[in-house]
């Protein structure tokens, strides 16, 4: 699935797809790099998911230190320097929250992290626009890449 944020997911009809956790990236998909701390709209839509069901915790490839400063409100299980895409983390983020992996979707706005991370892991997958420019290097190098292969899904799904 691609959205614009997460705000636009859709809960129902992961409901109906039989998801119940989501595993969520932090930069560029819940806030911006730069951005410390979870945000009121953040709380608000985390809450508003775990209010319909959902589990939920946070998969980062960031520092331990970014990773528990932004959770601070949230208290959501989390795991840091995640390395994804590769899958131990996110099979670690499901054993906690006592869910198989079809049963969850990942959020992300990185094709080559999340959306492959989670596809590996026999996730559902779901990719958010990045809500910031200013990323690191290496991040900027992928999305050359990530927008040639974003340009042909939107072709083959239109």
């Amino acid at each position: 699935m691609f959205v614009e944020k997460v705000q636009d997911i859709d809960l129902n009809g992961l409901a109906a797809k039989g998801i119940k956790g989501l595993i969520l990236d932090i930069d560029n998909t819940l806030v911006a790099s730069h951005v410390k701390y979870a945000d009121e709209n953040v709380v608000k839509w985390i809450k508003n998911a775990q209010d319909f069901g959902f589990k939920a915790c946070i998969v980062s490839n960031a520092s331990k230190t970014r990773v528990v400063l932004f959770n601070e409100k949230l208290k959501l299980f989390a795991i840091h320097r995640a390395s994804k895409p590769g899958t131990r983390a996110f099979l670690k983020a499901a054993s906690h929250m006592g869910l198989n992996p079809p049963e969850i979707a990942v959020v992300g706005d990185q094709i080559f992290t999340d959306v492959y991370g989670a596809n590996r892991a026999g996730m559902y997958s779901i990719l958010t626009t990045p809500i910031h420019p200013e990323e690191f290097f290496l991040v900027k190098f992928k999305r050359i890449f990530e927008r040639y292969i974003l340009n042909l899904y939107k072709k083959t799904n239109s």
